[in-house]
């Protein structure tokens, strides 16, 4: 199968000018059949991305049963050195599917509800996920997770960087990121087993690759009721190596070069990690940000991501003169209201 993206101007695609505005109505996808194929195409604007393989819900629904029946045996460590007068910082570890265990910090404001609202921050692709004190300044429960291979998660799996994202590629069944999404996912349980979360108020956000965990995460947990996401990378993964040259996404037609009769395979197997395939999934309200002059995460693959989103409650901001950081200097303060709104019960001003 063999999939193109059209190069078009950013500006005419999204059909926007200047920063920060929410974008027009989506566009409408039409279906189309392309010969001596069993997947279907779906055209966005000269934007053909194909769309979810067949058993890709079985899949997954096979993945989450075989994650579900391990059990989480979830510690939390009090870490006094870093915590302060405000917020509680805790040091965290949980069980993962393949019995993989998973850190991640966790912080509690100091003063707080018997029930509180929690945010769960995912990290990006070369990051180290940062112990979240501000969230827990803003009134929330917070959890950063650190999936396999991250610092504190690598003494079962360390595939390194670069090579995480190519770790097995020909194989979903063991493909890199089928335990590094579930490694994601299992942090909305430690936040369900905590007795202060209340569990109707959880939300999910995280940028780049984090933004790319925070779609897969709305998508596969019903529990998220709220989810921002940054320049969301793992959407669009064979239309992106095309579009952009620039690492991690070069890591694919690296391992391609080397191996160019394994192409098939790679597509085949990243069809079923694709962000695109799992958004019409995502009910809960949801606002994505995306730089137009990003050359990591191409804007045309955030933009198909953002009309393939099932949610009714969606925004895309497009942040025009911004590469990979997405306007996020201009766009925390969007965040911030989000959440407060949807989770906090309270609008902030601008």
């Amino acid at each position: 199968m063999v999939r193109w993206l059209s190069v078009l101007l950013v500006a005419g695609l999204l059909g926007v000018s200047g920063c920060g505005r929410a974008p027009q109505a989506p566009l409408k996808s039409e279906a189309v059949t392309p010969p001596n194929t069993h997947q279907k195409i779906f055209e966005v604007k000269g934007v053909v991305i194909a769309v979810k393989p067949q058993d890709f819900d079985a899949f997954w629904s096979d993945v989450l049963g075989q994650a579900a029946a391990i059990p989480l045996d979830a510690e939390v460590v009090p870490d006094p050195l870093r915590t302060s007068d405000d917020v509680e910082v805790f040091q965290v570890f949980y069980t993962s599917i393949e019995h993989v265990r998973v850190a991640g910090w966790y912080c509690r404001p100091a003063r707080r509800a018997a029930r509180t609202p929690a945010i769960m921050f995912l990290p990006g692709y070369q990051m180290d996920p940062p112990i979240p004190k501000e969230w827990a300044r803003k009134g929330y429960l917070a959890l950063s997770v650190a999936p396999r291979g991250k610092l504190r998660s690598m003494r079962q799996f360390n595939p390194g960087y670069p090579n995480l994202l190519t770790h097995n590629i020909v194989d979903r069944h063991t493909y890199a990121y089928r335990g590094f999404y579930v490694d994601a996912w299992r942090g909305i349980d430690f936040l369900l087993g905590r007795p202060e979360v209340d569990p109707e108020r959880i939300g999910v956000t995280g940028s780049s690759q984090g933004g790319g965990l925070t779609v897969t995460t709305a998508a596969m947990r019903s529990e998220v009721r709220a989810a921002a996401a940054g320049a969301p990378y793992l959407c669009g993964f064979v239309d992106a190596i095309e579009l952009t040259h620039t690492y991690p996404y070069e890591e694919i037609n690296d391992y391609v070069r080397r191996h160019p009769e394994r192409r098939p395979e790679v597509e085949e197997t990243v069809a079923y990690f694709d962000g695109i395939n799992f958004a019409d999934r995502i009910a809960c309200p949801i606002i994505v940000n995306i730089g137009l002059q990003d050359n990591v995460c191409p804007p045309e693959t955030g933009h198909a991501l953002f009309d393939r989103i099932g949610a009714k409650d969606k925004v895309l901001y497009p942040y025009d003169g911004h590469g990979h950081d997405a306007g996020r200097a201009r766009h925390g303060a969007v965040v911030d209201r989000f959440f407060a709104s949807h989770l906090l019960g309270r609008e902030l001003s601008e």
